[in-house]
């Protein structure tokens, strides 16, 4: 019997096989999107357990768990981490054909030597063998990052985000992974939340911008961009739960931003109009050159502008998509429509979109 995803999974025939173990494998890794805490890093965190390591912080994980039903208690809540960690196990055995159930596995097997499966029957097996690893020093953070061949990792960073963190790393000689931050400006775009105004506040107090317009809140964040740049910042990601494109006039976007400061509720097409004015100005109207991300958070699909803010100027557009998950005809049909719509919008150009 084949043994349980051995060293040729996925790769099916010789040539995958060359390309991955002669090419690939020794490959160094520029992470230009992850999730990892900046703090954690400088820091060096050691993790008492492997629910911290999984659970602390990967949405995936836990959207995955509330689709099979586990109460937030063992999700974000309150529970202890080895009760997350059994709820996590019980619901993987429900994820084969979900990268998450690859991920895992390979996770367990490359870092933890682990090759079984992770079920409720092996849970307190793996738990106490993950835990026994974690105590060594070897698996620091940075130490995980090196034995992962990371030579550059970029954040995902607020724009109000101080970037305290990735100076220090900056300056601490002793790590030579080059750890730069990721512009994320979702909380300024998404107009619709209840905190928006609350943000607002904050980004003018960060900034030195009032907000009190649209044209403000594009300023404000100019200034902000400037600052991330002077950080290294180079990359951007936008998430955005579905494809959306509604243009309208300067004056019609600014009404609803005026409505929306004045405590009122906006409609959905508002919204739509809103969401589709912030787009075009973090993709066209900013001198900066930062790669622009496209995160279809639903479906977990990443758009990539190569040269993102810049591509006006250079009168290019080019893309590369990175499929997170198994895309349907539909969901790539949408994503490319928009970008069609998106680039002849700000250029006349038709965009160059390429599939890896």
């Amino acid at each position: 019997m084949k043994p349980f995803m051995d060293k040729n999974f996925l790769l099916s025939n010789e040539t995958a096989q060359k390309l991955y173990f002669d090419y690939a494998a020794t490959t160094p890794v520029l992470d230009y999107h992850c999730h990892i805490n900046p703090q954690e890093i400088y820091e060096d965190r050691q993790f008492e357990n492997i629910t911290q390591v999984w659970l602390g912080g990967d949405h995936y994980k836990w959207r995955f768990m509330r689709s099979c039903g586990v109460d937030e208690y063992y999700i974000t809540g309150e529970a202890p981490d080895k009760e997350k960690f059994f709820k996590w196990a019980e619901c993987l055995g429900k994820a084969i054909g979900n990268p998450l159930f690859h991920w895992s596995h390979l996770e367990l097997q490359k870092y933890f030597g682990y090759n079984g499966v992770l079920n409720k029957k092996t849970a307190e097996e793996v738990w106490n063998l993950c835990n026994a690893k974690l105590a060594d020093p070897s698996m620091s953070v940075r130490n995980i990052i090196k034995q992962s061949n990371v030579t550059l990792i970029c954040t995902t960073d607020d724009p109000v985000d101080s970037l305290e963190w990735h100076k220090k790393i900056a300056e601490d000689n002793s790590f030579d992974v080059q750890v730069l931050p990721a512009w994320r400006p979702d909380k300024a775009m998404n107009i619709e939340k209840p905190t928006y105004l609350d943000y607002l506040a904050t980004l003018s107090d960060v900034s030195g911008i009032k907000v009190d317009s649209f044209a403000s809140l594009c300023e404000a964040l100019k200034n902000r961009m400037d600052f991330f740049a002077s950080m290294g910042c180079s990359v951007s990601d936008h998430g955005l739960e579905y494809v959306m494109y509604a243009p309208a006039s300067a004056e019609t976007v600014e009404s609803i931003f005026a409505k929306r400061l004045g405590g009122a509720s906006i409609t959905k097409e508002e919204e739509i109009i809103f969401k589709t004015a912030f787009m075009v100005f973090v993709g066209t109207d900013c001198n900066l050159a930062f790669s622009n991300e496209l995160h279809h958070l639903v479906s977990g699909h990443m758009l990539f502008l190569s040269n993102g803010l810049d591509f006006r100027r250079e009168n290019s557009f080019s893309g590369c998509i990175h499929l997170c998950s198994v895309v349907s005809h539909v969901h790539f049909a949408s994503i490319f429509i928009f970008c069609l719509s998106f680039s002849i919008a700000v250029q006349g150009g038709v965009p160059n979109v390429s599939l890896v």
